[in-house]
């Protein structure tokens, strides 16, 4: 378990941190999703001004901290043991020391499971020599222990955009898993908050650091394909199971001393005990968008860097039960985006078939082919006279990997980061007005002017 750590110097801003922190929570538990008709619930809290960040001199080590040890963040879902390790964000930051490939030491990791919490505490100081890894069940006192330059946050989505928050008001930088919020105005208020403050926001969709999209992105810019009209992607697999039923369930957890039940359910709570919905949440409507935010979010994000077309402005989704039907959320879903340039994307996305449609954008005058490493343009047939096939080759790279360490360097660069939040807030129009077009049967259109959503007929 961790032991109190010495006042910071800067300790009276960091009660002023916690004081914020304590006001957010409330104000999140009552003010919630936008009403069906897009009217929405006035946020009037004011912006924070983040906390003086912890010095960091350029051969001092990044202490990072993780919050979220389940799943992504760190493997260990289901049920622990001594001999098994630890994986995800925490097994690769608690690496990259010891490899020689960034001076970074994870100090801290917070988790509401106790056994998930001193279990990763423990493993993550074996990885790194001994470096004295303290173990929080509380995000807010983490937060203001006064040494971290950065934290990942890699809970449930209904506690990425108050914990992003909360870090940045700490003066710390923020990798916040996809996506980014849970809601469209939590997106839209993260947007300012980061856009106040002098702290970097990295959204953990990886495929941002495929270098056939920063290709794509140029020869679109460049005019190589003349007036973009219309993209397309989806992210599609299959299982005999289920979506997600590979977490695996701890028959013995139940809350008590080794789970705060109701801290994990936070703004979504008071409910009664579900275990299912614990380890298995991406399933249930009320706690993520299942295919759109997890998994789509992957392959959206990339393309809509590429187009560089503004924000999407009517969004029209369906969804199906086909196969899952103990799945609340669908497992066979259909968008389709339109831009302020007037493009359009076309996305698909299935639990119940891993056939996916190819990665493309079509152009007047050529299209660009994304579905493998490389960025290739042909030429539509009354242009090949005028322009030239070509192939940008890219090298193939661990695009998790190197999104985390993009993150790493930007913390001591102060440098734009690949992945930031304007693209996470764009990304959360389409999921945000895409779950509400399936369950409304409606199609939603957002006001880049106003910052509003409302529904369509």
């Amino acid at each position: 378990m961790r032991r109190k750590p010495p006042p910071p110097p800067n300790a009276a801003t960091r009660r002023d941190f916690l004081s914020h922190a304590a006001a957010l929570a409330g104000a999140a538990a009552v003010g919630g999703a936008c009403a069906s008709d897009g009217a929405g619930v006035a946020d009037t809290r004011a912006i924070p001004k983040s906390a003086a960040p912890a010095p960091l001199g350029p051969d001092d080590p990044i202490k990072v901290a993780v919050i979220g040890c389940g799943g992504m963040g760190a493997g260990s879902d289901g049920i622990l043991s001594d001999e098994r390790g630890i994986a995800g964000h925490l097994a690769a930051l608690c690496g990259y020391k010891g490899q020689g490939a960034e001076n970074v030491e994870v100090v801290a990791v917070c988790d509401v499971n106790r056994k998930r919490r001193e279990h990763c505490a423990r493993k993550a100081s074996e990885a790194q020599g001994g470096v004295k890894v303290d173990a929080y069940l509380d995000h807010t006192e983490l937060l203001a222990r006064g040494d971290l330059h950065g934290v990942l946050i890699a809970t449930p989505e209904h506690w990425h955009a108050q914990q992003a928050e909360d870090a940045i008001a700490a003066g710390l930088d923020v990798y916040v898993e996809k996506p980014m919020t849970q809601e469209l105005e939590e997106a839209l208020r993260l947007r300012q908050v980061v856009a106040a403050n002098d702290r970097i926001l990295q959204v953990g969709t990886q495929f941002m650091m495929l270098p056939k999209y920063q290709a794509a992105r140029k020869l679109i810019a460049e005019g190589a394909i003349g007036t973009p009209t219309l993209l397309q992607t989806s992210y599609c697999r299959n299982s005999k199971d289920g979506e997600w039923n590979y977490y695996a369930i701890d028959e013995q957890l139940e809350p008590g001393p080794d789970l705060d039940w109701d801290r994990w359910l936070g703004r979504l709570g008071p409910r009664e005990w579900d275990t299912k919905v614990y380890h298995r949440w991406r399933r249930y409507k009320d706690f993520s968008t299942g295919i759109i935010g997890d998994l789509l979010v992957h392959k959206m994000t990339p393309l809509v860097y590429s187009l560089d077309g503004g924000w999407p402005i009517r969004v029209t989704a369906h969804g199906s039960h086909l196969v899952d039907h103990e799945m609340e959320n669908f497992d066979q879903v259909t968008l389709t985006v339109t831009f302020e340039g007037g493009q359009e994307m076309m996305v698909a996305g299935s639990t119940c078939n891993e056939q996916g449609i190819e990665d493309m954008i079509r152009g007047y005058k050529a299209t660009l082919y994304l579905g493998g490493n490389n960025c290739e343009l042909r030429p539509e047939r009354i242009w090949v006279d005028d322009v030239d096939p070509q192939t940008v080759e890219c090298p193939g790279i661990s695009d998790q990997d190197e999104l985390r360490r993009d993150w790493l360097r930007c913390i001591r660069s102060r440098q734009p980061n690949q992945s930031p939040v304007d693209y996470g807030a764009k990304i959360m129009v389409i999921v945000d007005l895409a779950a509400r077009s399936m369950w409304t049967g409606k199609a939603w259109s957002f006001d880049p002017q106003t910052m509003r959503a409302a529904a369509i007929g």
